[in-house]
């Protein structure tokens, strides 16, 4: 199936197949954007909540006598943690993609 719509997208004039791409990279920055914050929030909420960072948390083990509760928020905690790294590494690409979209985008000198 992704074989077929990218020869169907490869199909669409060049313009049409860039301004596919600067939309889609604009809505998707904006999602991910909302996507860290709210990962941030939730793995600061952990931390306050149990006075500790997850890196720590990690090292040390959690306590012996840690309530299911802490299990599994523990749990809550590792996903939000990995979902804003996994978020970090993403921005920048479409970050880039939008930049680079919006300077094509500018009047040139002499038009």
């Amino acid at each position: 199936m992704t074989i077929e719509i990218e020869k169907t997208f490869q199909a669409l004039p060049r313009e049409e197949r860039e301004a596919i791409i600067q939309y889609g990279a604009t809505l998707r920055l904006s999602s991910l954007e909302k996507e860290l914050a709210l990962a941030q929030q939730k793995t600061k909420e952990f931390e306050e909540k149990y006075h500790i960072t997850l890196s720590t948390l990690e090292t040390e083990g959690l306590p012996d006598n840690a309530s299911h509760e802490m299990h599994e928020e523990y749990i809550l905690w590792r996903h939000w943690a990995m979902t804003a790294s996994k978020v970090k590494q993403e921005l920048p690409v479409l970050r880039k993609i939008v930049q680079q979209a919006e300077l094509k985008e500018l009047p040139h000198a002499g038009d």
